[in-house]
């Protein structure tokens, strides 16, 4: 869960405000990272109740967003720029914060990632910041002495602080109440001095850019002017109401049993069947002979022509007719 930090430290001597201003110098050029923050941004303050134009040389502060809480509390506790700061300072404090809601841009970017927060949380933590457009700053700064003092007798109101990136023209307020409605009746209470100055921001179009944040606060780290009034804050919140205690169901009777059934004798498996003796085998009928083939029959010889009858010539050679041949005359051998 994304958690943001927001780190305040006090540096009383001459010496260490110097240092501090050449570290914000040295952020400017680009000198300064810290490679597991998604976002990050070094700030001065106000004077009185921080929410004045007027520099406060004492106190600077960073912010930062980390991807979950652990993360956040190592970093801050480790990281070579949170080291120095630190050990510099006279004094260092820092409230852990989860995005419940953002509206707007910084710097063209949407640096948080709202969750969906518990039920009734309390305290909570508001952010503003707004690039104010440079015709319009004279305007702006002129609603300052009013809401200043408001929030300045405020009971209600936890912390609060006023910090810039530039001077007059960039400008973040922070701020953490004990519940969600004491914060909307001091932003948006009829009459009041901040309800007013937000009708003019928008009647009059004041802002260039303009980012609205809430948080859960999870935690802090250190004090403030010898004091931990966040974590205060936290440990004095109302507990919740305990929940009406629930009988526990009773337990369901046990089912009762049934008596077994008597036990039935299995019926005795019948005799195996007497195999009868193998019918006495048969002998098949032999196949009849093949019948023989019948003898071709005797060829028998075409009959020869029978011989032509020898005529007997009569003696002296030549044929002796007797009588003449005519019609049903007989021819008649001499």
């Amino acid at each position: 869960m994304q958690t943001v930090t927001l780190s305040i430290f006090r540096f009383n001597e001459f010496e260490k405000r110097l240092w501090v201003l050449g570290q914000m110098t040295a952020n400017k050029l680009g000198m300064h990272y810290l490679p597991k923050a998604s976002f990050w941004k070094m700030f001065g303050s106000g004077t009185g109740q921080g929410f004045t134009p007027k520099p406060n040389w004492h106190v600077w502060s960073i912010l930062a967003v980390w991807p979950d809480e652990e993360t956040a509390r190592k970093e801050v506790a480790e990281s070579p720029i949170y080291q120095r700061w630190g050990k510099m300072a006279d004094e260092s404090y820092t409230v852990l914060l989860s995005p419940t809601s953002a509206w707007g841009q910084w710097d063209g970017k949407e640096p948080f990632a709202p969750v969906k927060p518990s039920p009734d949380v309390r305290p909570i933590a508001a952010l503003t910041r707004a690039t104010i457009k440079f015709w319009k700053a004279e305007r702006f700064w002129a609603r300052e002495p009013a809401i200043s003092h408001m929030i300045g007798k405020n009971k209600d109101v936890v912390f609060k602080i006023g910090v810039g990136e530039v001077p007059f023209l960039q400008q973040v307020t922070f701020s953490v109440w004990p519940d969600s409605k004491s914060m909307e009746e001091f932003a948006r209470g009829a009459g009041g001095p901040h309800g007013e100055a937000i009708k003019s921001v928008r009647a009059e179009n004041w802002f260039k850019e303009e980012l609205y944040a809430r948080f859960q606060i999870l935690g802090s780290i250190g004090k403030w002017e010898g004091k931990d009034p966040v974590g205060e804050a936290l440990n004095a919140r109302p507990a919740a109401a305990p929940k009406p205690a629930v009988e526990a169901p009773k337990p369901a009777p046990a089912p009762v049993v049934e008596k077994p059934a008597p036990a039935v004798e299995a019926p005795k498996a019948a005799p195996a069947p007497v195999a009868e003796k193998a019918a006495v085998a048969v002998e098949m009928p032999k196949p009849a002979p093949a019948a023989a083939a019948p003898k071709p029959a005797p060829v028998v010889e075409a009959p020869k022509p029978a011989p032509a009858p020898v005529t007997s010539r009569p003696q002296g050679g030549k044929p002796n007719f007797k009588g003449k041949p005519g019609k049903g005359g007989r021819k008649e051998n001499a």
